[in-house]
């Protein structure tokens, strides 16, 4: 898996060019273009969408696609997707959906179509090894009625940043061998042959061989491994940024109020609120927070002048004041906690 490789991760900078992107919703459904290379496809399904030129569409929506039997088995935690979800939220982006799915090509295909057509921005965490599991990019390939191509680019990559595992001590990028076959899994990736290379085989880092493979204008297949998956998703921001409906890239605004109330003592103040704010694109929440005396109520949205004029009644509301860090005014009333005055 490329845990081996997570060393390669290394932190330099570079220019980073604009890239193109679609929404598979603006494609057409038509199979003509792909059938005529159909020689070439891992898959010749009519249900495949066809391909045509990327466009620079906005990004609002995004969803996130982990992928891995080790999550489902409960051998890994997924970090990535909490690190994805934060990276939306700061960008202003509205992550609608996180999924986790198997080591499987009819679920990552049925997951990688439906996402791509429902969100304008996602990402594939794992599944990207040299391993007989790591099935990510055929799957994808598959779903989208591409071919697998072995990129130049890549190989030459990988050559200069990686090296062999200790263990391959005889290892030679010149000698055919498994190990050799193994490696080079890793640099197969979707193509069409229709778009521009730059805009579907992404090197977000001088140093760093790992590609970012765009498929469909909008998924963007990255490693699982942690250190790698959050530097390049860091390195995908200068791209992103244009193309965000705040192009600043301010966020969401979140606002949290800590009460002393349950959560049943503020519902009915909170549903009217809820449905007083929603027009302005402002989610209202509740969290309790077990065995602690105050609950947290949160206010989330990107028009941070409507959302601070409402401090003073929420404030108000939910007879609480206004924290900055959850549990930040919580105090040690050890019998307060034992009656359970905060559930």
């Amino acid at each position: 898996m490329f845990s081996r490789l997570s060393q390669l991760a290394r932190h330099l900078s570079r220019p980073l060019p604009n890239y193109a992107h679609r929404s598979a919703a603006a494609y057409s459904t038509s199979s003509s273009s792909s059938s005529s290379s159909s020689s070439n496809m891992t898959s010749s399904s009519s249900n495949v969408e066809a391909t045509s030129t990327p466009q620079k569409n906005m990004i609002s929506t995004a969803g996130c696609i982990i992928i891995g039997d080790e999550v489902l088995g409960g051998k890994t935690v997924d970090t990535n997707s909490a690190y994805f979800a934060r990276w939306c939220f700061s960008l202003g982006m509205q992550l609608k959906r996180i999924e986790v799915i198997p080591d499987d090509e009819d679920d990552i295909m049925e997951a990688a179509r439906r996402m791509s057509k429902n969100y304008d921005f996602v990402v594939t965490s794992g599944g990207i090894g040299p391993t007989h599991d790591d099935i990510t990019y055929q799957s994808i390939a598959k779903a989208f009625g591409l071919e697998l191509k072995l990129h130049d680019k890549t190989v030459e990559k990988m050559k200069k940043y990686s090296r062999p595992h200790k263990s391959q001590p005889n290892f030679s990028w010149d000698t055919p061998s498994p190990a050799l076959t193994a490696k080079l899994r890793m640099a197969q990736l979707p193509y069409d042959p229709n778009i521009p290379d730059e805009d579907q085989v992404l090197f977000v880092k001088e140093d760093l061989w790992v590609p970012v493979s765009v498929v469909n204008g909008n998924i963007h297949i990255l490693p699982g491994v942690p250190r790698i998956f959050e530097t390049i998703l860091d390195s995908l921001k200068p791209r992103v940024l244009p193309r965000l409906k705040d192009p600043e890239g301010k966020g969401m605004y979140r606002m949290l109020f800590s009460t002393p109330l349950a959560e049943s003592e503020v519902a009915d103040y909170l549903t009217q609120l809820a449905a007083r704010v929603e027009p302005k694109g402002v989610k209202v929440g509740s969290y309790p927070r077990w065995g602690k005396n105050k609950n947290v109520v949160t206010l989330v949205g990107s028009d941070r002048e409507f959302m601070d004029s409402l401090e003073a009644e929420v404030a108000r509301g939910v007879q609480g004041v206004r924290v900055q860090v959850e549990g930040e005014d919580d105090t040690d009333d050890e019998a307060d906690v034992k009656k359970g005055k905060a559930s």
